[in-house]
């Protein structure tokens, strides 16, 4: 039964909105979906890397995030919100013929300072790790593990969505005009989630 609520958890996490599907649908219809093979590899992997740490070190990890938490929140939303201006400048045919994907190691380390992976993360940790403490590393490593095989083919989803919709948007107008929107979404979910961690961080 355990199973089964990681797997609902880790699935729901993955395929509902957040950062890193916003990137994965717009690189899918500037890149294409065999380009953006690397950025879904980097946060599938990126992801099972920080869960297996955490969870490893789970004690140290909730001690440490206390005091981390909002400088990371803040880093992460400052590159979300450069981000954001990048996708919607990119809307011309010469811009994207120009530009590059994400690669595999800034997907990978982009993680690190994505507040929603945090929170996935974090909650699986606590959930789902052995209450008494035993056999932590082993547990860490399920963990990761279940978290990469689920996560990707989550996540590849949003980027071949996008390069389906690549080719509605074959005209330089749709294109901007497609960038322009994931773009202005993105920055509206970077400044909800820095406000969501002000919020925390500073309760009335």
């Amino acid at each position: 039964m355990l199973e089964v609520a990681l797997l609902s958890y880790v699935g729901v996490m993955s395929i509902t909105p957040g950062p890193n599907n916003l990137m994965l649908a717009s690189s899918g219809v500037n890149y294409g979906f065999r380009r953006t093979l690397p950025h879904m590899l980097g946060i599938s992997l990126g992801c099972a890397a920080q869960v297996f740490i955490t969870a490893s070190l789970l004690a140290w990890a909730l001690q440490w995030l206390q005091a981390a938490r909002l400088p990371l929140a803040v880093a992460g939303c400052i590159y979300l919100l450069w981000l954001s201006w990048k996708i919607a400048r990119s809307g011309s045919p010469q811009g994207v013929a120009e530009g590059r994907p994400m690669s595999f190691i800034a997907a990978a380390l982009f993680q690190w300072v994505n507040p929603k992976a945090w929170v996935m993360v974090l909650n699986a940790a606590i959930l789902f790790m052995p209450a008494d403490g035993s056999q932590r590393l082993g547990a860490a490593l399920l963990l990761a593990v279940i978290f990469a095989v689920v996560n990707l083919p989550c996540i590849s989803l949003w980027a071949w969505l996008g390069e389906r919709l690549r080719h509605l948007l074959s005209a330089a107008r749709g294109l901007l005009l497609f960038n322009l929107s994931m773009g202005l979404l993105m920055a509206a979910t970077a400044l909800y989630l820095l406000l969501d961690e002000l919020r925390h961080a500073m309760p009335l």
